[in-house]
């Protein structure tokens, strides 16, 4: 692996053969290669064919999904999910851009059910909505019970709970 830092195009070019840059190199938007860790930015449209990609290559470990606010830039939010490779012994870092306009993106838990904790969490702490299979937003589990700590104020546009 290269010790420097790499943008997009020295990425495709100098780790064509890194499995996961193979695997998404027709569905990524930015790539980077920095601090030993490879970050590749797909259009959150196509995050679900994304990590398909990545399991497919190797990748068999969604280790957790999270959320960065980057206010008052636009796309504001970052949803980041972090997928490890036992036996390449490499982590990826996807990244979806999610604009504050729509607060949605698809969710992964087709593709590994594991992530519905941590897709939950995304929504309560910054208002994300997973859609699953059949368009349906999942908020938080009925389990927890029905009180929403709100966070209104976080937004320039909140989108209503559809629980």
């Amino acid at each position: 692996m290269p010790a420097t830092t790499l943008e997009k195009a020295e990425v495709l070019e100098q780790m064509a053969a890194n499995p996961a840059v193979a695997a998404l190199s027709s569905l990524l938007i930015d790539a980077r290669f920095s601090l030993n860790e490879l970050t590749i930015t797909v259009p959150k449209e196509q995050i679900v064919a994304a990590v398909k990609a990545v399991q497919a290559a190797g990748y068999n470990f969604m280790e957790d999904v999270t959320c960065v606010d980057w206010y008052p830039s636009e796309p504001r939010f970052h949803v980041t999910y972090h997928i490890l490779s036992h036996s390449l012994k490499e982590r990826v870092r996807l990244i979806a851009p999610v604009g504050s306009e729509d607060l949605s993106i698809d969710s992964i838990t087709e593709v590994w059910p594991a992530a519905n904790f941590y897709e939950r969490e995304v929504f309560d702490l910054f208002g994300v909505l997973e859609a699953d299979d059949d368009g349906h937003y999942r908020g938080p589990s009925p389990n927890i019970g029905t009180m929403i700590a709100s966070t209104a104020h976080l937004f320039t546009r909140v989108v209503p709970s559809p629980y």
